[in-house]
């Protein structure tokens, strides 16, 4: 816990997979970290170094207890369902910006995400309008939009542990993406607070390239098996199917709406690419994408078959 009279970095969101690599990766560079936690997390623990100072109720209050060089939002609504992303990803993020602008906070970075380039849901429409409200601030910020984690391509895994095929839509070629592993991203968020080039810029990030489809992910994640490649095609119609039966269903009956967004995210991320848009073409550009750290979807899949990682995706599972 940081000395009083020490500004600190506020994380929120800071129980999250990234949350917590963004707090480790404060730690290693020297900065004194607190938190701002949920209330359950006072009773059940939060598995946070011993380092960090945990705050329980509003960001204001925390702000108002002690002072932060800088705010580092990693929140993000568990499920994308609309009513989950506008009290996560819209209200909570903008009540955020609002307190650290009052307090007098010298620097937010916000990890918003590439998505938002083409805004077909809910989740990225709340998302666009946190960081367009950062953006109006006053405040010194960095929008931070990171491709695909490591975590939500590995879903498959126990799929092909039980030999069942690689699912893949169409030809398995239709989208691309720079992956980035959760300590190379974090990294990159901490380089924000220091960098002036990442300062009052919108910054999207992948990991190292080259670009990959989800083709070459099967192919990467059967080698790290260490057995025979086998692969579904899954024709586009079937999931344009799935969206319009839940969509239908949703109406009479609500228990089905968020599957239907559900549905509709993961259509999303089988049609749309993980890469900077080129908004004069309408295409994805690889080439345009910036790239940042050391770890590849390779290595993380090595690691991961040998039980050296987990890759937990909770409410965000789509296989």
């Amino acid at each position: 816990m940081a000395e009083a009279g020490i500004e600190t970095v506020l994380v929120l969101g800071a129980t999250g997979t990234i949350g917590r690599a963004v707090v480790a990766a404060l730690l290693e560079a020297g900065h004194p970290v607190e938190c701002v936690l949920r209330p359950h997390h006072a009773e059940g623990g939060h598995g946070l170094p011993d380092a960090v100072g945990a705050r329980f109720g509003s960001v204001a209050a925390a702000l108002a207890e002690r002072p932060a060089k800088a705010v580092i939002c990693c929140m993000a609504s568990r499920t994308g369902d609309p009513d989950d992303a506008r009290a996560v990803d819209h209200a909570a993020t903008v009540d955020a910006i609002s307190a650290a602008r009052d307090a007098g906070v010298g620097h937010f970075v916000l990890l918003s995400a590439i998505c938002v380039q083409r805004p077909h849901l809910a989740f990225q429409r709340a998302k666009l309008a946190a960081e367009a409200a950062l953006q109006g601030s006053g405040l010194r910020y960095s929008i931070v939009r990171p491709t695909a984690y490591f975590k939500s391509l590995s879903g498959q895994l126990d799929r092909l542990r039980a030999g069942k095929p690689f699912l893949v839509f169409g030809d398995g070629r239709v989208t691309a993406c720079k992956p980035i592993s959760d300590g190379d991203l974090a990294r990159y968020v901490v380089g924000c607070l220091d960098d002036p080039a990442r300062w009052n810029r919108i910054l999207p990030i992948g990991g190292p390239g080259p670009e990959i489809t989800p083709l070459q992910q099967g192919g990467l994640l059967f080698r790290a098996l260490g057995v025979t490649p086998k692969f579904r095609h899954v024709p586009l119609r079937l999931i344009d199917g799935i969206v319009s039966g839940l969509a239908l269903g949703g109406r009479v009956a609500p228990g089905l709406r968020a599957k239907a967004e559900l549905a509709r995210i993961g259509r999303y991320y089988a049609t749309q690419s993980m890469l900077v848009l080129d908004p004069e073409t309408g295409r994805y550009d690889a080439e345009a994408t910036p790239e940042t750290g050391h770890e590849t979807l390779g290595d993380f899949y090595e690691r991961l078959t040998r039980g050296e990682v987990a890759a937990p995706r909770g409410d965000h599972a789509v296989f």
